[in-house]
């Protein structure tokens, strides 16, 4: 090999490794950002919660049977009335994460019980799909999909 051909592949297994490293960081942080948004939520700190979301006032929530809205204010509020109920509790787990430069999205199971609703316990398993967006080198929530997957009967 020459010596210029050496020097090239060096500076592209350097150039690969770094790249690598921003990646890999980056991922943590997006990873960082949407465990602080579950966290917020199950621990009912709306003002943790809000520090999740982008002052862009761009979050999209789609939860079953109800229109999607677009609007941190609205975000915001539906959470704080949710947050005064102190009966429920609310599990994660992360089960996929696709991670790119400014955008990602998360895939998480979350189930939510409540001990009493109507006489009976509750339980709503839901798979969530989060979309955050990277500004400013920094992750916020920008969308919050909830499907239900299986649910108490009535």
């Amino acid at each position: 090999m020459t010596k210029t051909a050496g020097t090239f592949l060096s500076a592209v297994l350097l150039l690969f490794c770094c790249t690598a490293e921003v990646d890999l960081s980056n991922k943590k942080d997006f990873i960082s950002t949407l465990e602080k948004h579950l966290k917020a939520v199950s621990d009912r700190d709306i003002e943790a919660l809000n520090r999740t979301l982008s002052k862009q006032d761009d979050i999209y929530l789609i939860l079953p049977s109800s229109t999607p809205s677009k609007s941190n204010s609205g975000f915001i509020k539906m959470h704080t009335e949710w947050f005064q109920d102190a009966s429920w509790t609310f599990e994660t787990k992360i089960l996929h994460a696709e991670v790119e430069e400014n955008i990602g999205f998360a895939l998480v199971e979350v189930m939510y019980k409540e001990p009493d609703r109507n006489g009976k316990p509750y339980f709503n398993k839901m798979a969530v799909s989060y979309v955050l967006k990277r500004i400013d080198g920094h992750w916020f929530v920008i969308m919050d999909h909830a499907s239900s997957i299986e649910k108490t009967k009535p």
